[in-house]
């Protein structure tokens, strides 16, 4: 159950040809491409763009480390005593 067997292709087949005729099958199968590059070129958009982010978030981490890196440099030579 819930698996497609080549019987189950074979029906769907014909039950397509008995609702859309032959001459309607190639439409129906180039609307279909189309709509799954669609839908595939929509899922590449989402990773670009997810990527972009991570990457901004991550470029914002490192220099908000070597900000708060250089405040402690800057505080530790601010505490040593000078030797006069």
């Amino acid at each position: 159950m819930g698996e497609f067997s080549l019987t189950h292709l074979l029906l769907l087949g014909l039950i397509f040809l008995i609702f859309f005729g032959p001459s309607r099958l190639p439409q129906l199968g180039q609307s279909l491409g189309k709509a799954i590059r669609g839908f595939k070129q929509g899922l590449n958009e989402i990773d670009v763009d997810a990527k972009d982010i991570k990457d901004t978030v991550n470029n914002q981490q490192v220099s908000h480390q070597q900000q708060q890196g250089q405040q402690v440099n800057q505080t530790q030579t601010n505490k040593e005593p000078h030797n006069s």
